[in-house]
């Protein structure tokens, strides 16, 4: 099981990641919005900013998200690190219920373009 430290680091090199992107996935990451990880299995939530092209995490607390942000995650630690590392689909954790996404439909649109 991935620890609260591996699951901010995998968070940190996403933002990494996004950094990078170039095209339209540069276009989706460059979004200006609150954002949410609740990690599941270790009862932990990352929440904090994607902007500039990239995720800033301002807390990590215990229990599920305390507001409601406009992009919201939910995973297990596991899948996480599986997902930046490329070990795990992002649409076939979705589709198959592993990952949890939560946005407008505009962002959801956009945010298509990462994957």
């Amino acid at each position: 099981m991935a620890t609260t430290e591996e699951c901010r680091a995998a968070l940190e090199k996403l933002s990494d990641n996004m950094q990078r992107a170039e095209g339209d996935a540069r276009t989706a990451a460059a979004l200006d919005r609150s954002v949410s990880c609740h990690i599941t299995d270790l009862d932990v939530t990352f929440a904090g900013r994607m902007s500039d092209g990239r995720i800033h995490v301002h807390e990590t607390f215990q229990g599920p998200p305390r507001e409601k942000a406009q992009i919201r995650l939910s995973m297990t630690g596991d899948d996480l690190v599986a997902l930046v590392d490329g070990e795990l689909h992002f649409a076939k954790a979705w589709g198959s219920g592993r990952v949890k996404l939560h946005a407008g439909v505009r962002d959801l649109l956009t945010l298509r373009k990462l994957l």
